[in-house]
């Protein structure tokens, strides 16, 4: 910032990412109305080649307001509320405790039992050859789930609650007015989508260390488009108060700060290479003890 005091200009909300929020939510209630009537095996194939990229898009949109780029921090609120109202077509609570644990992972990256980004040490010893690190891949979405109660878990709050009942409400609606075939595909494209899917290589990329020394990597590649940026995740360390439409500017503004770091331009290859590649497990990340005064959400 000292050298590039123009930053502090895109430190404001992404207006626009509302828009696209609620244009994908009706995407989705749309292709909820499309399904119910289709055989199986349609309804799984368009659950994995259009729900899942919806979906997996739709937890990188909340991943965004979680960071208050929807309405700005001033409006903290309201981007609580929408994170619940962009949550809905992902059929499980998750926005609110979301928020919640990915605050601590941007105040203590890799802190031992603070940071639930970190895998356990099950995980690192269990998923170690190549056919369990495949496994580990597919099954990612229950772990990322059942992982925050392993290593940090938090007392209920009544933000969640509400986040609950409303993802309640809303999956008894859609199962009253469409029936179990658009329940299936809302369920099956989230975990199909947070599973073993290109886009689940930022999962992996973003902090497993390829390069020792090195434990944040940035992605340039084609599906940032989907992702609201995220493969730019040095630049999102770095600025977190920055939104996802304006990292590109980051690394345009300080480009010899990011230029010469490790970078991919494939999470395909990202995710073959982590299944491949005997040097690289779950035990793959910077892992710290952390000192002094622990603050969490």
């Amino acid at each position: 910032l000292a050298k590039h005091p123009e930053i502090k200009a895109l430190m404001k909300p992404d207006y626009n990412l509302i828009w696209v929020v609620v244009l994908m939510v009706l995407a989705q209630l749309t292709a909820f109305y499309l399904v119910k009537d289709l055989d199986w095996k349609w309804v799984i194939f368009w659950a994995y080649v259009f729900g899942s990229c919806i979906s997996h898009s739709m937890t990188l949109a909340i991943h965004e307001i979680s960071h208050n780029s929807a309405f700005g921090n001033s409006k903290a609120m309201w981007n609580r509320w929408f994170g619940i109202f962009a949550n809905l077509p992902l059929g499980l609570p998750y926005s609110i405790s979301f928020k919640r644990y990915h605050m601590d992972h941007h105040r203590y990256l890799g802190g031992d039992g603070i940071d639930v980004d970190i895998p356990t040490n099950f995980e690192g010893w269990f998923f170690c050859t190549p056919f369990r690190k495949f496994m580990w891949i597919v099954l990612q979405p229950f772990f990322y789930a059942i992982r925050p109660l392993c290593i940090n878990p938090k007392p209920i709050t009544r933000l969640e609650v509400i986040n609950l009942l409303a993802q309640l409400s809303f999956d008894v609606v859609i199962y009253y007015l469409w029936g179990v075939k658009s329940i299936f595909y809302m369920l099956a494209g989230s975990v199909l989508g947070l599973g073993l899917h290109p886009i689940s290589g930022h999962f992996i990329a973003e902090h497993y260390m390829f390069l020792k020394g090195h434990e944040t990597y940035s992605y340039y590649g084609p599906l940032n488009l989907l992702t609201f940026n995220v493969g730019y995740h040095n630049e999102h360390h770095d600025f977190p108060n920055i939104p996802g439409k304006s990292l590109p500017l980051v690394k345009k503004i300080a480009a010899e700060y990011y230029d010469n770091l490790p970078q991919y331009n494939s999470w395909i290859k990202v995710l073959y290479d982590f299944v491949m590649d005997d040097t690289i497990s779950p035990y793959s990340r910077m892992k710290r003890q952390l000192k002094g005064e622990v603050k969490q959400d």
